[in-house]
């Protein structure tokens, strides 16, 4: 079954307009050739002869009245209802009879007193349209017909190639290096050069994509898992100094912003390696509990932020669990609670739970609308003057796995007043 936009579906019904408008063609070409004989012919020949007769009969009292096959005249009009079956006491004029075993047409006509009735049989002409009328254009729209079947067979049979292309292309996994199986071998005639052409750009244009989200992949991947080592070296340094005695505050607080700065980079890079493995299918999907993975970021950022003034709340109205990676959902909702202390000087951070969905709402600056347009952006950030160390890569993280996993992501915000992000995970429950 081909879709309503496909090229041979278009195809089919181009030539299945074009053999209706033949038929409606044929049926008014019959119509008005029946309008013809009828209106013209019969009735101009049904005059001609009442006016030759009169004509003959002025000079012949006793001129014969018409009579052929088809065509018979009468004056006395007890004859005529006794030879046919016809009404004659109709007005002047052509009248149509049917009767069970014909049809007739009746013209009469009076002069000087006198009433001549013309009845012409017009089932033999009829028959005679039928056989010299009918029949030849039923065989020409036939013949048509079946002309116009060979044509779009054929022409189905030039645009199968490019209907297998697109079939093929579909099927071809580049993560599996699938190219061998986009192939023409499977038609059974041969290829238009056209075809060929379009073939052979595809398979350039697939081996060159391929070879390009390769290099890609394997340089987030390997740049990642380099960037990992140095990132745990200077956390643990971190660490370390962090324990002496005698470092003063100032000095603690840089060590803490340069550990939180390495922490960032460090989820950074495993979002980064996660991305990667994603177009690898080294994802694996598992039983998740929202509600104990949120539990979990909210301990782990209390430990590591530096801003006691901002309180997270967890909020707990019902309890989701879904099928997906617990690693994917961690990146998305750590990157979402870290972006939320980010932007909020002072103040609250509600995380609340509801069926299918999650909320998380800040006391912050709030944005514009001009803002929200843009937080989705790489390396945009909302505000400047803000005192965060992030990168400004979170947030679209954050919408790649969103439309990885389909959890659909909803911004409201008010300036002066706060900002709060909805993750709906209906889609995946």
């Amino acid at each position: 079954m081909f879709k309503s936009g496909s090229i041979l579906n278009k195809l089919k019904r181009a030539f299945i307009l074009q053999g209706i408008l033949i038929a409606l063609a044929v049926l008014l070409s019959l119509f008005f050739a029946k309008l013809v004989i009828d209106e013209i012919l019969i009735k101009n020949a049904l005059i001609s002869e009442a006016e030759y007769y009169w004509s003959q009969s002025e000079n012949s009292p006793y001129h014969a009245l018409p009579n052929t096959s088809n065509l018979h005249g009468f004056t006395d009009k007890a004859l005529l209802e006794k030879t046919y079956p016809v009404d004659a006491s109709l007005p002047l004029g052509f009248h149509d009879h049917i009767s069970e075993n014909n049809k007739y047409a009746l013209y009469i006509n009076a002069r000087d007193g006198n009433v001549l009735y013309l009845i012409y049989n017009r089932g033999e002409v009829d028959s005679l349209a039928i056989y010299y009328g009918l029949f030849p254009l039923s065989i020409i729209l036939i013949l048509i017909y079946i002309g116009l079947l060979f044509t779009y067979r054929f022409s189905r049979k030039t645009f199968s190639p490019v209907s297998l292309l697109a079939k093929q292309l579909n099927e071809i996994d580049f993560s599996k290096n699938q190219l061998d199986a986009f192939k023409l071998n499977n038609i059974n005639h041969k290829v238009d050069e056209e075809i060929d052409v379009l073939y052979n750009a595809i398979q350039n244009l697939g081996e060159r994509l391929q070879s390009f989200v390769g290099r890609e992949r394997n340089f987030t991947r390997d740049a990642s898992h380099e960037m990992r080592t140095p990132l745990t070296v200077i956390n643990i340094a971190s660490d370390m100094l962090l324990s002496e005695q005698e470092l003063s505050e100032p000095a603690k607080m840089s060590i803490t912003r340069i550990k939180r700065a390495a922490s960032d980079m460090l989820e950074l890079t495993n979002a980064f390696l996660l991305l990667a493995r994603e177009s690898d299918n080294l994802l694996t999907n598992h039983s998740v509990n929202i509600n104990n993975l949120l539990s979990e970021e909210i301990d782990n950022i209390n430990i590591i932020k530096d801003k006691q003034s901002v309180d997270i709340k967890l909020i707990e109205n019902s309890t989701i669990e879904i099928n997906t990676s617990n690693k994917a959902l961690s990146v998305l909702l750590g990157n979402l609670l870290r972006n939320a202390i980010d932007y909020t000087e002072e103040g609250t951070i509600d995380v609340t739970i509801d069926k299918y969905r999650v909320t998380i709402s800040d006391s912050g600056k709030g944005m514009e609308d001009s803002q929200i347009d843009n937080i989705f952006r790489p390396y945009y950030r909302a505000s400047e003057s803000t005192n965060s160390t992030g990168h400004g890569v979170g947030m679209t993280i954050v919408k790649r796995f969103s439309d990885r996993f389909n959890w659909p992501i909803s911004i409201t915000s008010e300036v002066g007043k706060g900002t709060s992000i909805t993750i709906n995970f209906k889609s995946s429950i």
